[in-house]
């Protein structure tokens, strides 16, 4: 049920109200008058005092009863009439008030749902928010007395004010974890590094060395993905002039896939935003496109300008994937099926750190599989001046 029905139904009660009291106040007023007006019309004596006068007047008996009957006619018209002027106007003015009271009960209406109005407009925005961190921080603020919307409205700045510490701190742990973890991955690349270029290791060690420099560089680019996934959500602070085109071409001519056949339509697609999370945004699609490829198959990245909109498209063959897997795919730590059994070398923070650096900076990413096999990831990120 939406606002404006709430207010329609109360203005049709405040309304009906005010008419159904009208209406009964006029049928009371009706019925009242009535009584009167027999009383004063039937009055015995009255009607005693006429008839001698008709029979002293005109001594004839048939002459009297016609006169009679005609001033009793005439006393039912008058009543008619009065009953009938008192119907004619009471209904006017019933009219009247309900016209008024409709329009009463339309403002009183809107006054009472407005603060459940502000908490509305203020709850879309936080759920609207362009940055991960933004609408958290917003409280609804009601002046007034301490009632039930008072009480909802504070509950709910309480609700938000958990919210925002939880995420908060969650974010804190996963970027201290990320650099905590950072330095004895360091620490143990350089000493196997060392025992291997050691003179006089024996093959058995360069070749364990250069499996555990294998394991500690997987572990490195685990570390490296979560920093930038708690980093990408937050909202981007300071924003410089950057050209998706020019970012996807130093992606393309760093990257390594020479068995796949890249296609290039770059065309200029200025956005502002933080110029390293945004390649990072582009390697990850294109490494990975890359990955997830078949062999001699091809990948496109395409850029353009619309309606405001820096608008950022990868495109890839390779394996079919289903439209129910694809929503899936944008959250941290999730591969596809196939892809955790044949224990595939993704940890799943891809595409998630791909949304989480759109959402930080007012875009979207979106996803769907392209027919054949492969998939169509679209960026759109806003042309701001």
């Amino acid at each position: 049920m939406n606002r404006w029905t709430i207010r329609v139904r109360l203005t049709v009660l405040y309304g009906g109200l005010f008419f159904l009291a009208g209406a009964v106040l006029l049928g009371v007023t009706y019925l009242l008058m009535a009584q009167r007006l027999d009383r004063s019309l039937n009055d015995p004596t009255d009607l005693a005092l006429r008839n001698d006068r008709l029979m002293e007047i005109l001594q004839n008996r048939q002459i009297a009863v016609e006169a009679l009957e005609d001033a009793r006619a005439e006393r039912e018209r008058l009543r008619q009439d009065a009953l009938d002027s008192l119907l004619t106007q009471g209904g006017i003015a019933l009219v009247g008030v309900g016209v008024v009271a409709g329009a009463f009960g339309w403002l009183v209406a809107g006054r009472a749902l407005q603060p459940l109005q502000r908490i509305t407009d203020t709850a879309r925005r936080i759920a609207g928010a362009d940055g991960a961190r933004t609408g958290l921080h917003e409280r609804i603020v009601l002046d007034g007395p301490r009632d039930e919307v008072k009480e909802l409205a504070d509950t709910f700045n309480v609700m938000l004010e958990r919210l925002d510490r939880s995420f908060d701190g969650q974010r804190r742990f996963v970027a201290n974890a990320s650099h905590e973890l950072r330095t004895p991955l360091a620490l143990n690349r350089a000493l196997v590094e060392l025992a291997v270029t050691r003179p006089g290791a024996v093959a058995e060690t360069k070749q364990l060395g250069e499996s555990l420099l294998t394991v500690n560089e997987r572990h490195e680019r685990l570390i490296d993905g979560l920093l930038t996934l708690a980093d990408a959500e937050q909202e981007v602070a300071e924003r410089s002039p950057v050209d998706l085109s020019e970012v996807a071409g130093f992606v393309l001519d760093q990257s390594k896939a020479p068995e796949l056949k890249v296609v290039r339509q770059l065309a200029p697609a200025p956005t502002r935003g933080d110029p390293i999370l945004l390649e990072r945004l582009v390697q990850n699609l294109v490494e990975n496109a890359a990955r997830h490829n078949s062999p001699g198959g091809w990948l496109a990245v395409t850029t353009h300008a619309v309606n405001g909109w820096a608008v950022l498209t990868v495109s890839n063959t390779g394996a079919v994937v289903p439209a129910y897997e694809i929503e899936s795919l944008f959250q941290p730590f999730r591969r596809l099926n196939r892809e955790r059994v044949d224990g595939g070398r993704g940890f799943g923070l891809g595409l998630s750190i791909v949304r989480a650096v759109a959402t930080a900076h007012g875009g979207t990413a979106q996803a769907v599989p392209r027919e054949g096999g492969g998939l169509v990831v679209t960026v759109a990120l806003p042309q701001r001046a």
